[in-house]
């Protein structure tokens, strides 16, 4: 879905942050509901609090240096992440914000930012609201007072705080910005500001194997964080090892600004990574740290395993999936203005096509095809994520004519992410017939981790290859 027009971006540096309204006037294509700025809300007179939507401002992370997701992250950061076809990581929390009216988000960018920051601008730049910008990139920088590159989420937002307490806001939303989910978040900025907290945390409300890996709140009866523990080395809990008042954390967090100012200059000037020593340290210093319950799908992306699985989920439209159609919480990202697919004599069942794409008399099933994907006659694709394509071929050397971009004629792929740029040829299979679940041959151009098998980017695989 194209962007509310009264959305602005601009990357900054700390020698030169200024902020110019755009020029350019973009028709609107948004639904009703957001077809008008944000709606400035009178404070109710019965509540203690200010409304919510006007002293918040986000601070989204695009990735940390230790991605699990290797190899699709060699060139690229998690939140750049191509997701469903059409979208990428980012845009879910991105969107996220604007469909919960947080008028301010701060994108902090540094490892293999370069796709991540093109992609934020180039989405995120089409308008503003009044004078001042929606999203603001930050990247990595180095200064007389801080020469090495940001060691932790910590030591970002410390780093950041003199750009960050320019705009006038109570609270900050702290977010990672590679997960996939859907969240209101003014019900959890209500929480925050009706147990007057000095930070608040997201917490999973359902108890599953996987979610130990970012730490357990211990909650009181009345939603008050006792303690945290970080288990980065927890792989396998059972859910009758858990005990009724532990809740897994999702890395959400609403701290106020004075708290933040305080935890991060004064009681922690030392501290890199905001999960697992800036919050310990609150709770550990008595400070009000609640936890606000999520029901709702929820993924972190923590393997290629759980990023494959999220989009084979994305396919299924229930509601224990990320819906794509929702049209009360609508998922944002840059309109590339392709023409529609063209599909001659195909046989589709249960996927997901992107935009832009040429499918020849092919067969497709349970797979999720990314924009101007090009599928030779006779392929069959199954349970596979096929990432597409950064622009229409129109090289004419000899490779290129050879074995161009996309998916041969008479090819198989089945249970396969293809990463982009990918060149197949005539007659491959890709199907990982002998069951192997590790196999790391980047040589060749591919890898497989838990039986998946993942092509590289810009890989070529000759015709009549067999993985």
């Amino acid at each position: 879905m194209s962007l509310p027009t009264w959305l602005s971006l601009k990357i900054k540096s700390p020698h030169e942050y200024s902020y110019k309204p755009s020029s350019r006037l973009i028709p609107s294509s948004i639904p009703p509901k957001l077809n008008l700025p944000f709606t400035n809300h009178s404070e109710c007179p019965n509540t203690p609090c200010p409304p919510t939507d006007q002293n918040v401002a986000a601070i989204v992370f695009g990735d940390g240096s230790n991605s699990k997701l290797y190899p699709l992250t060699k060139r690229r950061s998690k939140a750049a992440l191509p997701i469903a076809g059409n979208y990428r990581l980012i845009d879910a929390v991105i969107s996220n914000c604007i469909n919960s009216n947080i008028k301010k988000i701060y994108a902090l960018t540094q490892f293999n930012s370069a796709s991540l920051n093109s992609h934020l601008s180039r989405a995120y730049s089409c308008a503003h609201i009044g004078n001042e910008a929606l999203v603001d990139v930050i990247a990595a920088y180095q200064s007389p007072e801080g020469k090495g590159w940001f060691q932790g989420t910590a030591d970002a937002i410390r780093r950041c705080l003199w750009v960050l307490e320019e705009y006038p806001i109570v609270d900050f939303l702290v977010l990672p910005g590679y997960h996939l989910y859907k969240m209101d978040f003014q019900e959890l900025l209500k929480v925050h500001c009706n147990n007057k907290a000095d930070i608040t945390v997201a917490v999973l409300s359902r108890r599953t194997d996987k979610d130990i890996e970012l730490g357990t709140f211990q909650v009181n009866s009345e939603n008050q964080v006792i303690s945290f523990k970080d288990n980065p080395e927890i792989r396998v809990v059972q859910n009758s090892d858990i005990s009724q008042d532990l809740y897994a954390g999702m890395d959400i967090y609403v701290v106020n600004k004075d708290a933040m100012i305080k935890l991060l200059t004064e009681y922690h000037p030392m501290a890199n990574d905001f999960r697992r020593e800036v919050v310990p340290g609150a709770i550990s210093l008595g400070m009000n740290v609640y936890a606000h319950k999520f029901s709702g799908y929820w993924e972190d992306m923590r393997s290629i395993e759980a990023y494959y699985q999220a989009n084979m989920e994305s396919i299924k439209n229930t509601k224990k999936a990320y819906s794509l159609y929702d049209k009360d919480s609508p998922l944002y990202t840059l309109p590339r203005h392709l023409p529609p697919t063209q599909i001659t004599d195909a046989a589709i069942t249960d996927s997901v096509i992107g935009d832009g794409c040429f499918l020849n008399r092919c067969k497709i099933r349970g797979t999720v095809v990314g924009m101007k994907t090009r599928v030779g006659d006779g392929a069959i694709i199954e349970d596979s994520v096929i990432m597409g394509s950064d622009t229409y071929q129109s090289g004419r050397t000899e490779e290129d004519i050879h074995i161009p971009i996309g998916i041969g004629e008479g090819s198989q792929i089945k249970k396969a992410i293809i990463d982009k740029n990918v060149r197949i040829g005539k007659n491959v299979k890709i199907l990982n017939k002998e069951n192997v679940q590790e196999c790391n041959n980047e040589a060749n151009g591919y890898i497989i981790t838990k039986g998946i098998v993942v092509i590289m980017k810009g890989a070529i695989i000759p015709d009549g290859s067999i993985l």
